[in-house]
């Protein structure tokens, strides 16, 4: 079956740091081994470019996943934005302490992965609407 995946590209990549200290994957090979039965017509791949601002060298890493990314046949990257703020917030204790922090924020990324999804649904650009729960 002709089958569309849809990544959050923030929640993959911290997730996938967290769960194994590493950054790179190959999502095309990833999608092949998790949907064995199914043509991975095409992968879209959400994500905003990151400012750097508390991480000097991330847009450079960024960069070199998204080039990286850009190989894998059938992928397209679309892009939201990425905002950060500095703002004050409470610390947690003592809880009356204000202290100064950089609050980052992706937006549009979820707005642009739903219209995608629902666009290709209505355009039937794919088979299967099952999505990662078989």
């Amino acid at each position: 079956m002709r089958a569309n995946v849809y990544v959050d590209g923030f929640n993959l990549y911290y997730g996938i740091w967290r769960w194994q200290g590493s950054r790179w994957l190959d999502l095309g090979a990833l999608f092949s081994r998790l949907f064995p039965n199914d043509d991975i017509h095409r992968i879209r791949y959400f994500t905003a470019r990151v400012k750097g601002k508390a991480d000097p060298g991330s847009p450079i890493r960024q960069q070199a996943y998204l080039a990286a990314l850009r190989t894998v046949p059938g992928l397209t990257i679309h892009f939201g934005t990425f905002l950060a703020n500095e703002t004050r917030m409470p610390l947690a204790f003592p809880s009356h302490w204000m202290v100064p922090v950089l609050k980052t924020e992706e937006k549009g990324s979820d707005v642009n992965l739903a219209t995608y999804l629902l666009l290709d649904v209505f355009d039937h650009d794919c088979e299967d609407g099952r999505g990662l729960h078989k």
